[in-house]
């Protein structure tokens, strides 16, 4: 009858999934659901014909299953509605799906800004009162995860008053994540408590030492990079600095950042307090101790 293969963000695609059976008349909780082991030509046969009322229908879930092209084809030959669920199928399959049926495509967003713009939709949709600023609170503590974004809202709605940032993170109680690059930026615009929390943010979320003086080390190759090239070229934009430094263009901005603050000879201190620390925690000394006096020591 039709084949539906729902793609992109699991969450999303679920979802997506579900009111599209609603609005074709079909209640996905009342339709059979296989998924892993059960994924086999002898299971699906059963529910790929119709019943005593008409058209029925199956969900197939193929996460960690690699369907064979006998399988797919009996999908797409069913006389019922198939709703896959197939997060990322390769080209080959998505192009059987759109060859015999449809494709709908769930994106997720991936960005902080992009999540928190989801965040403030979804709110809106559920007529929350949620102030875009607890938003995008949620959105630095849960990242990409928009299912327990979801289920923060469920709990949210139970509350009432306007939804404001503290409220939200007395309800939610995380932390937002560290960011290395934030904490570099706090520090050489000299704001060594900022850049202190972020430092412990960092290594209470289970961030090993070494590898974040690894990001130190490789977030100030780049901006000594950006200083001399700001120094030879006056203005650069951060295209520029990306394509120049052979990185992406979020390090290059952030690079750029830093660098516009800083000076050749404020640079050269800065990497031999870097060089000094490392050789410290190499020594044996505590490296979350070494890293605190290193941030703060490029915050003056």
């Amino acid at each position: 009858m039709a084949l539906l293969a729902f793609t992109g963000n699991r969450f999303l695609a679920d979802e997506t999934l579900r009111d599209t059976l609603l609005a074709r008349g079909l209640d996905p909780r009342a339709l059979p659901r296989l998924g892993g082991e059960d994924v086999s030509p002898e299971a699906l046969r059963p529910h790929l014909s119709p019943g005593l009322f008409g058209d029925g229908g199956v969900i197939v879930d193929f996460e960690g299953v690699k369907p064979d092209k006998a399988l797919l084809e009996l999908l797409a030959g069913a006389a019922v509605t198939v709703a896959l669920l197939d997060e990322a199928p390769p080209a080959t399959r998505l192009k059987l799906y759109e060859k015999q049926g449809e494709v709908v495509p769930s994106p997720a967003p991936s960005k902080p800004g992009d999540v928190t713009g989801w965040v403030v939709q979804r709110a809106k949709k559920a007529k929350l009162p949620l102030e875009r600023e607890a938003a995008a609170y949620l959105a630095e503590v849960f990242g990409p995860d928009l299912a327990g974004i979801a289920g923060e809202l469920n709990k949210l709605a139970l509350l009432d008053g306007p939804l404001n940032r503290p409220a939200v993170q007395r309800v939610v109680g995380r932390e937002p994540p560290g960011d290395s690059f934030a904490m570099l930026g706090a520090a050489t615009a000299g704001r060594p408590g900022e850049a202190v929390t972020q430092l412990r943010r960092l290594l209470a979320s289970g961030e090993d030492p070494f590898k974040l003086m690894g990001a130190v080390v490789w977030q100030y190759s780049l901006v000594a990079r950006c200083v001399a090239l700001l120094q030879q070229e006056g203005r650069v934009t951060e295209a520029a600095a990306a394509q120049r430094l052979g990185v992406k263009p979020y390090p290059a901005k952030k690079a750029l950042d830093v660098a516009r603050r800083l000076n050749e000879g404020k640079i050269r201190g800065h990497l031999a307090r870097i060089l000094d620390a490392d050789l410290h925690m190499k020594r044996g000394l505590d490296p979350g101790a070494v890293l605190e006096r290193l941030i703060v020591q490029l915050s003056v």
